[in-house]
């Protein structure tokens, strides 16, 4: 049975994120435990809410240093894959600089309001093991105010009004900015994915 640890980042969708992967067939363990989430096979970054308080509760739980030091798959979903950035604009927060540049707020425009909630289309642009048996255009759940530009380590993109990063990778370090947990088959796939990783 695969193993994956989550870090307690606060919010309610720990509960279903947990739930989702235990329905692949994992165990699911919630802490904020420097020493667990050093040892785990695997490793899953969540978040609600604004960037400066999620920082601060890693802060709180001692783990700004530890986790950008990690060597194991981590996965960073939504605000979790925010916070692997440098900074981000909401605040003006320094975060975990995984990944260099800005996290940026959406600009709302006629038809295209800001938060961005709801099925959006996934276009890779990147051979990644986290796509295997993703299907290209296919649509994953969004639900988010600011995202990430693409960049260098962008390995698929979500167009509104502009294009974004939707999924990016640097060595060990993933994220996703939609909720795979609430994006049905495909999101199921790319979770199944993450749990195989070595």
């Amino acid at each position: 049975m695969s193993e994956v640890t989550i870090i307690d980042s606060g919010g309610a969708n720990l509960a279903s994120l947990a739930f989702a992967l235990e329905r692949l067939g994992a165990r699911a363990h919630i802490t904020r435990d420097a020493t667990q989430i050093a040892a785990a096979a695997r490793v899953i970054l969540p978040g609600v809410g604004s960037a400066h308080d999620a920082m601060r509760r890693l802060q709180q739980a001692g783990l700004i240093e530890h986790l950008p030091r990690l060597r194991q798959p981590v996965l960073g979903i939504c605000l979790g894959m925010q916070l692997l950035y440098e900074r981000s604009q909401e605040g003006a927060t320094e975060c975990l600089g995984v990944l260099p540049g800005m996290v940026q707020r959406l600009e709302p425009s006629p038809g295209l309001p800001v938060p961005h909630m709801g099925w959006n289309q996934l276009e890779p642009r990147a051979r990644d093991p986290l796509l295997a048996g993703v299907p290209a255009g296919c649509y994953m759940y969004f639900v988010h105010g600011y995202a990430a530009p693409v960049a260098e380590y962008a390995c698929a993109v979500t167009e509104y009004g502009k294009p974004f990063a939707a999924i990016v990778r640097r060595d060990n370090f993933w994220g996703t900015q939609f909720h795979p947990e609430r994006s049905g088959a495909a999101g199921a796939q790319l979770l199944r994915n993450f749990l195989e990783l070595e």
